[in-house]
């Protein structure tokens, strides 16, 4: 993996590695946070408002009492949608439920998770699973004594809950490698595009970094973001652009330039078809500037 992408991990307590942010971001188009992994399993639990995250290869619209899980390694960004967001950032290492000796259901389901190799669906429902997170974050905060039995039976809890329903995908130790191989290679151009979306960004630019065939590039891009190239560009360009639009005096206009569209009518239709709204329309919804 790119190691400038990964999120340094300090835990309160580094003998049980668990811990939880209070996160709450003011302003449409606010970075949650920007591109990174880490070897931590994460869940988030939004509370009020909206946003949109990148997570992997799949893009979420998520809002109030959705219930999401960053698997390990995951590359992930998220960026606010609503005036106000409030949300918990739940971080847990699962060697908080390693034992010395290993057991059967270690070796069939922590040792997996631990190695990369069973990944969970992003979006997690139902009622059971938000209420084991609430309980956890509840015994982190208050800390009464026997706090650390209460949580791990929690996570043991939380965990069978994405076990019985929630499994995407189980890879072999050649898929784990193979796909964090593609991870690494990729993780850079990810970080170049979020930098310079305001350049032209070609297909051969980019594979040139990458090290590929403008094939192969293409091919291994859209496995692992789920877009082409120009569709994740627009992508990048127009969040940038809806936050500007609600943020900034400057002109329709002068948002395409500033975001990278040379044409505006181009950026006025891609807009619309992406964003399911005129530019002109969410302008309108920009508080008055004092």
């Amino acid at each position: 993996m790119d190691k400038s992408l990964q999120e340094p991990m300090t835990m309160p307590d580094p003998h049980f590695p668990i811990k939880v942010h209070r996160c709450i971001k003011e302003g449409i188009g606010q970075v949650l946070f920007p591109h990174h992994w880490h070897e931590q399993l994460e869940f988030l639990y939004f509370v009020e408002g909206e946003a949109t995250l990148e997570l992997g290869s799949s893009t979420l619209q998520v809002k109030e009492g959705d219930f999401i899980a960053v698997n390990r390694n995951e590359l992930h960004y998220g960026v606010s949608r609503t005036p106000h967001l409030f949300y918990y950032a739940l971080i847990a290492d699962f060697s908080l439920l390693q034992s010395h000796s290993m057991d059967a259901p270690e070796m069939k389901f922590i040792t997996p998770i631990a190695q990369n190799r069973l990944l969970f669906n992003n979006r997690i429902g139902g009622d059971d699973a938000i209420a084991s997170m609430l309980s956890i974050i509840k015994e982190l905060e208050e800390r009464e004594f026997g706090y650390e039995l209460a949580i791990k039976s929690e996570l043991y809890r939380l965990l069978t809950l994405l076990l019985r329903g929630y499994v995407s995908t189980v890879l072999t130790q050649e898929e784990y490698v193979e796909r964090m191989k593609n991870v690494e290679r990729f993780a850079p151009i990810f970080k170049y595009i979020e930098e310079h979306y305001k350049e032209n960004l070609t297909v051969e630019l980019l594979s040139g970094m990458a090290g590929l065939s403008r094939y192969h590039f293409s091919r291994l891009f859209k496995e692992i973001s789920g877009r082409t190239v120009t569709e994740y560009v627009n992508e990048t360009r127009l969040n940038k652009a809806d936050y500007l639009l609600r943020e900034s005096p400057l002109t329709i206009s002068e948002i395409a330039t500033a975001t990278g569209f040379n044409d505006i009518y181009y950026f006025s239709r891609t807009f619309k078809k992406v964003k399911q709204v005129a530019p002109s329309a969410v302008r309108k919804k920009r508080p008055a500037m004092r």
